[in-house]
């Protein structure tokens, strides 16, 4: 258990229930500006579950942190799913900075997820310099495009048989479909919205966050009638005088199979008016790359996706899957967690593993930040070794526990929390 860091004099940490809606929203506005008014955020579902949200009072009872956690009880890591606490809404008012605050958030934050059996946090970060220190690594990236109008796919066998319907969105029509699609994917550190509160939220569609498109659209690919696949995106239209210049602007495409993803991108990439197709927060080996017959017109670049920080080593190791047969001897480093420190011995492959506490001699050496960020399979350790991030103490570990802590998927959460 990591030691609460104490609050400057007058502070003090209080539960935030839902009839404190109005004074949360107004302190995250302190510490994120937004262009909404609290007069149109005011009827807006939060996604927050209640009793997992926090925050911090000044000495004259101001709100003047906060922070919540989201319930991913299912969260998918290499070859199974295990219970992660989603970090979000932390946020600092910019009058109380430099006064212990944020440690303090991050303190309480990891010592609830551990009293709730969360082996594993994860979060989007704002600002990538902050969260490293706190023991959370870069665990995925994630690709965005924008792809020119009519771009040419690959042929896929089956798409042409399949069938799509494009409607509003809608929760009360589509709302369990997309549930169900976008929680049967199992790629590692794909978070679905499991609660209530989230999935309501997710349906959400202010005027004032549409940047002057239209409305949210869905397009629905079916087989025999069954659903297979979804794409929700919206159309923004624009004109030259070389006529229409609009831009599709794609939230997320979940497809069962290949046929599927080349039914749904051909009617994304051949919608009238438009010129460009704009998406992002695609895994690094989305389909689309394939089956693009130019894939540098689609101008592929690369940002930072999820965070992983690991609560409980020997648990939040044992959880998940390994591509390959390894026995090995970490020895971990955690300034927070001192629980976490020491060496573990971790015998695993594609069945299971168990992780024990060990006095034999080490193999590997790192630090938990380096251990979460190898932990969905997409960041190799021996790319980590090259930054002098991962130490190899006995010769030849390191590429066998590359390949094993590998996965045949590349991790990606496609929307932040």
């Amino acid at each position: 258990m990591s030691t609460m860091t104490p609050l400057p004099e007058g502070y003090r940490p209080v539960d935030l229930p839902a009839d404190r809606r109005d004074e949360l929203l107004l302190a995250d506005g302190w510490a994120f500006p937004d262009a909404a008014t609290p007069e149109q955020a005011k009827d807006w579902p939060l996604p927050l579950t209640w009793e997992r949200t926090r925050g911090i009072e000044a000495p004259d009872g101001e709100l003047v942190a906060t922070h919540s956690s989201y319930p991913f009880a299912d969260f998918p890591v290499p070859g199974a799913r295990t219970a992660v606490s989603g970090l979000t809404w932390v946020g600092v008012h910019p009058g109380h900075r430099r006064r212990g605050l944020l440690r303090h958030v991050i303190d309480e934050h990891l010592a609830r997820s551990l009293a709730r059996g969360e082996a594993v946090s994860a979060l989007f970060a704002a600002e990538p310099a902050i969260y490293g220190r706190f023991g959370y690594g870069l665990a995925a990236m994630d690709m965005r495009l924008t792809i020119p109008r009519g771009a040419a796919l690959r042929e896929v066998a089956g798409s042409a048989e399949l069938r799509v319907r494009i409607e509003h969105l809608d929760i009360e029509r589509h709302g369990s479909l997309v549930a169900a699609l976008h929680g049967a994917v199992d790629r590692p550190g794909w978070a679905t919205r499991q609660s209530p509160e989230l999935h309501a939220a997710s349906f959400n569609d202010p005027e004032s966050y549409r940047e002057g498109a239209e409305s949210a659209r869905i397009a629905v690919a079916e087989r025999d009638g069954m659903p297979v696949g979804y794409a929700r995106f919206r159309r923004k239209g624009d004109w030259a005088p070389a006529g229409p210049q609009g831009v599709v602007k794609v939230r997320d495409v979940v497809a069962a199979d290949p046929a599927v993803a080349h039914r749904l991108w051909s009617l994304l990439l051949d919608l009238d008016l438009m010129a460009s197709v704009e998406v992002g927060m695609l895994p690094v080996d989305d389909s689309i790359l394939r089956l693009l017959v130019d894939p540098r017109a689609a101008l592929p670049r690369l940002g930072d996706n999820v965070w992983v920080r690991l609560l409980d080593v020997p648990v939040a190791l044992a959880a998940r899957r390994y591509a390959a047969p390894v026995d090995v001897v970490l020895e971990v480093t955690d300034a927070l967690l001192p629980a976490n420190a020491g060496r573990w011995r971790l015998v695993g492959g594609p069945d299971g593993a168990t992780v024990t506490a060990t006095q034999d001699a080490a193999d590997l050496a790192l630090d938990v930040r380096e251990l979460g960020a190898a932990y969905l399979g997409g960041v190799p350790l021996a790319g980590l070794a090259t930054a002098g991030q991962v130490a190899e103490l006995t010769s030849g570990t390191l590429a066998r526990a590359t390949t094993a802590f590998g996965w045949h998927q590349a991790p990606v959460c496609g929307w932040v929390f």
